[in-house]
């Protein structure tokens, strides 16, 4: 497939109530350990791909490597490849649109962007963060890549206690929005993981929502009749492989 026809066949994984499972890796060699066993499409973790390359999350691991591995990926696999780009590496709209072009030639055809202000506090306003992603969708569409915007909340995972996660529900629905205006293909909320609040998300939001699963529950089924359509598992793959890896280690006596 071309690239443009993955991004395509990418996007149309995505259905309400038959979600795709996305298991997280972070180089060439998961990739296509993934793939070989049935996957239907790849998406990197920031956090294990900086990790695997010993660094830390939050755009510690320098673009230009990033770009190398993206690279590396999308020739390990013909299956279709997303990339968690974190914040974008940018926060000047030009370079910015730079990175993602940039990114594109790698043969990528997704991202996940975090409305969250790598290395600073906070969050972007609705405004500003709603002119990143029409800024990433204007240099996607110079390409011709119908590139998927996988739009990242950070509103639940940045409040620890689930208790507080409802009160946030109404700002994640009016982002949801506002970033499916400027051009965003889903919405991701990590760090929520109550079936009521999910279930709200979905009904309230056109775009296809994302949420994040370390482990193999709930299942894929439940997740689904609450309405998600993409279901990640975060560095959970890359941390329960790091754990083996120390168990067999310290197995040889």
């Amino acid at each position: 497939m071309t690239q443009s026809a993955k991004a395509k066949h990418f996007a149309a994984l995505h259905v309400a109530g038959d979600p795709l499972v996305l298991y997280n890796i972070w180089d060439a060699g998961s990739a296509k350990a993934v793939s070989d066993a049935g996957a239907s499409a790849i998406a990197t973790g920031s956090w294990s791909v900086a990790a695997a390359q010993g660094y830390g999350d939050g755009e510690k691991i320098p673009l230009e490597l990033l770009l190398d591995i993206a690279g590396r990926i999308v020739a390990a696999t013909d299956l279709p490849v997303s990339i968690d780009f974190e914040g974008g590496y940018a926060r000047e709209p030009r370079q910015f649109a730079d990175n993602i072009r940039r990114l594109l030639a790698s043969g990528a055809i997704g991202i996940n962007l975090e409305d969250q202000i790598v290395g600073g506090d906070g969050r972007y306003g609705v405004d500003e963060q709603a002119e990143r992603i029409a800024a990433i969708r204007a240099a996607a569409d110079q390409t011709q890549v119908p590139l998927f915007i996988n739009a990242r909340t950070d509103l639940f995972l940045k409040e620890k206690e689930p208790s507080s996660h409802a009160g946030l529900v109404d700002q994640a629905i009016e982002r949801a929005g506002r970033y499916a205006a400027a051009g965003a293909s889903g919405f991701f909320v990590p760090g929520l993981s109550d079936p009521e609040l999910i279930a709200r998300i979905c009904k309230a939001v056109s775009l296809p929502v994302n949420v994040m699963r370390p482990g193999s529950s709930p299942s894929r089924a439940d997740l689904g009749a609450l309405g998600v359509a993409r279901i990640s598992a975060g560095p959970a793959p890359y941390r329960t492989m790091i754990a083996e890896l120390t168990s067999q280690f310290k197995a040889q006596g």
